[in-house]
């Protein structure tokens, strides 16, 4: 594919995707008055590009390396008798089980520390719409795409049932990234919805809705949260660049870097600080639903 024709379906689907989910968020808008070119815009865009002219094929090629390295661990009866099961019994089985790994990997980029660090890229957006779903470190893209298909990898699901769900799955997670507030009533125990998300993107680092399309991993660990309200804020609680660049760096520098990089001054002392019994009896908001 030539340069110009990725430029070219980049621009195609970013129009796509603002003529698709812009007017939701003008007619449901979960934070009503919220600005299109609302703070921080232009580093979205770049992350968008950044997807779709330099990273996107990158990510696709280490999957299919990572298909055919596993390639043949399954006998090939089972593979021919899971391809010739219905469609829609093939995408449920995929749902289940892909839910399932992206759920405890993503309890594990806000628990282990080297995780985190790609995954904070995606908590650093303080705005919340279709645009800043794209907001992802390409090493956090490939840790989670790989983690989406590897139950499709291992039980080899026909490659139609792939591309439809892996479609399908990032529309979802752009859907849940909007500035949108939708009453689904009590389907949303059943299919996740942004009110949920947005809680995931509270500062609380363990705010729960770790779930992708279906809470109901979240409900049966105990991580369900859903008040009626959205979060007062977004983002994250430590320094980091508000460039496209900077945050691309974030990562792999050292958290006195990381903060310097931010335009911010820590005292020598303070990462190794308890909290004060001030901050310590600051209310998180509430608790996670049994």
């Amino acid at each position: 594919m030539t340069i110009p024709a990725i430029a070219l379906s980049a621009g195609v689907s970013f129009l796509f995707l603002c003529v698709l989910f812009r007017p939701l968020e003008w007619a449901y808008p979960a934070r009503p008055g919220q600005r299109f070119f609302r703070p921080a815009f232009f580093t979205d865009v770049c992350f968008f590009l950044g997807q779709y002219l330099l990273f996107s094929g990158l990510v696709f090629g280490l999957l299919v390396y990572f298909a055919s390295w596993i390639d043949g661990w399954m006998p090939a009866g089972f593979r021919a008798s899971v391809a010739a099961q219905p469609w829609w019994l093939q995408a449920a089985e995929v749902v289940v089980l892909s839910d399932f790994c992206v759920y405890w990997g993503h309890r594990l980029q806000h628990k282990v520390g080297f995780l985190w660090r790609f995954h904070s890229i995606r908590h650093s957006a303080e705005h919340l719409d279709w645009l800043a779903a794209h907001r992802e470190h390409p090493m956090d893209t490939v840790y989670t795409m790989s983690l989406i298909n590897l139950p499709a990898f291992l039980l080899g699901f026909p490659l139609e049932t792939l591309v439809g769900l892996i479609a399908f799955r990032g529309l979802w997670a752009i859907y849940i990234h909007s500035n949108v507030r939708l009453n689904t009533g009590p389907l949303r125990v059943l299919f996740g919805a942004p009110e949920l998300h947005h809680w995931h993107h509270d500062r609380d680092r363990e705010a729960g809705n770790y779930a992708n399309i279906s809470p109901l991993m979240d409900w049966i660990f105990g991580t369900y949260r859903c008040p009626d309200r959205e979060p007062e804020a977004f983002g994250i609680r430590e320094p980091i660049a508000k460039s496209y660049w900077g945050q691309m760096l974030h990562p792999f520098l050292p958290a006195r870097w990381a903060a310097k990089l931010a335009g911010e001054k820590i005292a020598p002392a303070a990462a190794a600080e308890p909290p004060t019994p001030a901050e310590s009896n600051v209310p998180q908001g509430e608790a996670f639903a049994k």
